[in-house]
């Protein structure tokens, strides 16, 4: 028998919508935790403009169970509460005054559980001057500071290629998660966990924050360059375009010799790190007039052999042809009942006592309700009822 799954003891009941809260939650139910994805009748819990067998939704809520439950019902309240008397963790990304509203609270969940570790993420905080207003991922880039130092120098803001400040809050939030239920083996208690797009989003400039933090420098947009490291950055070949990171002393030398430019290392304009910072535009293009005259297969193959970095710049269906990635197994196997065979995106964590699959795919809406129930003792005229009353 394979090994248990290192969260298989954990129960999650798991109230998020859109992007940032099921990326916190995808963590948890891919790692083996029972996740029970509470989602509302007729409707459930989709992405924005993605129907539930597009690829957003298929990738976000894989190795779930499905079940509806009207909060606003009084029954379906009750029945939620009854969940979470047996839970051991519940994440939710409503706006903040809203779990309230509907009695689903920390407060009210650690009466009942004290044990409970809930997970709450926003756009802006549960509180402050922005605390109730709406959160979106651009949203979030631009107040960030992220627009403002992507594209190209002049461009204006530009957002990144991919929701980052969903995607970095959710990974966050299942941080924070996990580090809670390692402190409760210590306490026996619970903890609320509270991250927001906001937040998460000024943690992912990183270096580029304290720049300004510690030395009052505003980052400028740097386009493909390297914002401090130089020469790093994109490069035309003969027949595209290539990823060039030569910093450090080492790498340069390599780097120098590969180009056949070794008069570069003594050359007053580009001898030292701070020289080729103020002279980079002249440095770029004397190395792409260089790049230019070979392939990009080519490059790669000699940059590689001297242990300079150097990269393909990849389309995405390019992405899952290379044979790194194929190694790596990114496209994870999974069977759908109405999509047939299928491929999504699988973890990035390799761990040696344990192997991540893809257990069972996205579930239709509802499609567990009545053995959940059955499982925290509703018969099968107390399930009725509920349907009857409107709270399933």
């Amino acid at each position: 028998m394979p090994k248990p799954l290192p969260l298989a003891h954990i129960k999650v009941l798991d109230l998020t919508r859109v992007r940032a809260g099921p990326t916190c939650v995808r963590q948890l139910a891919d790692w083996g935790a029972d996740v029970i994805k509470i989602e509302q009748p007729g409707r459930g819990g989709g992405q924005m403009g993605d129907a539930r067998h597009g690829p957003d939704f298929q990738n976000l809520h894989r190795n779930k169970r499905s079940i509806t439950l009207n909060l606003k019902a009084e029954a379906g309240r009750t029945a939620f509460l009854k969940l979470a008397e047996a839970a051991d963790v519940i994440v939710e990304n409503y706006r903040p005054e809203v779990k309230h509203r509907l009695g689903v609270d920390y407060e009210t969940v650690r009466a009942i559980n004290p044990a409970i570790v809930y997970a709450s993420i926003s756009g802006f905080g549960q509180d402050g001057p922005y605390g109730n207003l709406p959160g979106f991922d651009q949203v979030a880039q631009g107040m960030g500071g992220l627009m403002s130092i992507t594209g190209l120098p002049g461009q204006g803001p530009v957002r990144a290629g991919i929701p980052v400040a969903d995607l970095s809050a959710g990974l966050f939030a299942a941080l924070g998660v996990m580090t809670a239920l390692l402190g409760r083996t210590q306490t026996g208690e619970g903890q609320w966990i509270r991250t927001s797009l906001l937040e998460a989003q000024v943690t992912m400039l990183d270096f580029q924050a304290e720049r300004w933090l510690l030395d009052n420098e505003v980052p400028p947009q740097a386009g493909n360059n390297h914002p401090t490291g130089i020469p790093t950055g994109v490069f035309a070949t003969k027949d595209g375009h290539i990823n060039i990171a030569a910093t450090g002393d080492a790498i340069y030398k390599r780097f120098c010799t590969v180009m056949g430019r070794e008069d570069w290392l003594t050359d007053p304009r580009y001898a030292t790190p701070a020289r080729r910072s103020v002279n980079r535009d002249a440095m770029n293009a004397e190395i792409e007039a260089i790049t230019r005259t070979r392939t990009s297969r080519g490059w790669i193959e000699a940059f590689n052999d001297a242990s300079v970095p150097a990269g393909y710049i990849y389309a995405i269906d390019e992405v899952f042809a290379d044979p790194q990635v194929k190694h790596l197994g990114m496209a994870a196997p999974a069977k759908h009942p109405v999509l047939g065979d299928i491929e999504l995106v699988a973890q990035p964590i390799k761990m040696s006592g344990a192997e991540f699959s893809i257990r069972t795919p996205t579930p239709e809406l509802g499609e567990h309700t009545e053995e959940v129930l059955a499982e925290y003792g509703y018969k099968s005229a107390d399930i009725d009822a509920l349907r009857a009353a409107g709270a399933i």
